[in-house]
């Protein structure tokens, strides 16, 4: 139960952390934090969180990462159901957390997204639905390879969490204008279940293209990443 509880507090503070300051600080009258800002909080989540709970969990704190992990061969695949049930209510705890932080502010409308991801009319540039498939897929197939890479026993030692820390930096500074970036289903779930009504409608893509672009990731590293000595 301690590796499951680690991933619950990790996503936890991912959800917390990043979402949070999407909602609470990226317009925040005169210094707020913009794309810049919200792209750099989801990646010190990452970093934080893989010094405080890599050695208990892996810290994977994302189904896509779990199973692209499986795929990978990784991780047992007995676990994976269990890690993402705790990475899901992690998310979801977060985003109730918040939902009670920001709706103590006179004029909070949950309506307006609560840093939810979507796409068409829902994306935040407008991006349309092909769009969006697309750059789910192919950012979480690149985190995939990053994460891989720079765990493999080859790499440089300690240094994997702040690879992945800027790799998921750099996936947010690319795609918050078009999906306001999940690649991670948890993260999604975590705060459309509190957006309802369009969130929850298109919340199946930003679990089927993180999926599939964690399974593309694995099968590449399997192929560029294998030692052939």
């Amino acid at each position: 139960m301690k590796i499951y509880g680690a991933e619950f507090f990790g996503t936890f503070w991912l959800v917390l952390g990043g979402c949070g300051s999407a909602v609470l600080a990226a317009a925040f009258p005169a210094v707020g934090i913009g794309l810049l800002g919200v792209s750099l909080a989801f990646g010190l989540t990452v970093l934080t969180m893989a010094y405080a709970i890599g050695h208990i969990s892996g810290c994977h704190l994302n189904p896509a990462v779990s199973i692209g992990l499986w795929a990978g061969g990784r991780f047992p695949a007995k676990q994976l159901l269990p890690y993402i049930v705790a990475q899901v209510l992690g998310a979801v705890v977060a985003g109730g957390i918040l939902y009670l932080i920001a709706s103590g502010k006179a004029g909070f409308d949950v309506s307006a997204g609560f840093a939810s991801n979507g796409y068409g009319d829902h994306s935040p540039g407008g991006y349309s639905f092909l769009a969006a498939l697309i750059t789910e897929i192919v950012m979480t197939m690149m985190f995939l390879l990053i994460i891989l890479g720079s765990t493999d026993k080859r790499a440089p030692q300690g240094m994997a969490p702040i690879a992945i820390g800027l790799g998921l930096t750099l996936i947010h500074l690319i795609s918050i204008p078009v999906t306001n970036t999940s690649v991670n289903p948890a993260r999604s779930t975590g705060v459309a279940l509190f957006a309802g009504d369009w969130a929850i409608s298109q919340l199946w893509l930003f679990w089927l293209a993180p999926i599939v672009g964690g399974l593309l990731g694995a099968a590449i590293y399997r192929f560029i990443g294998s030692n052939n000595d």
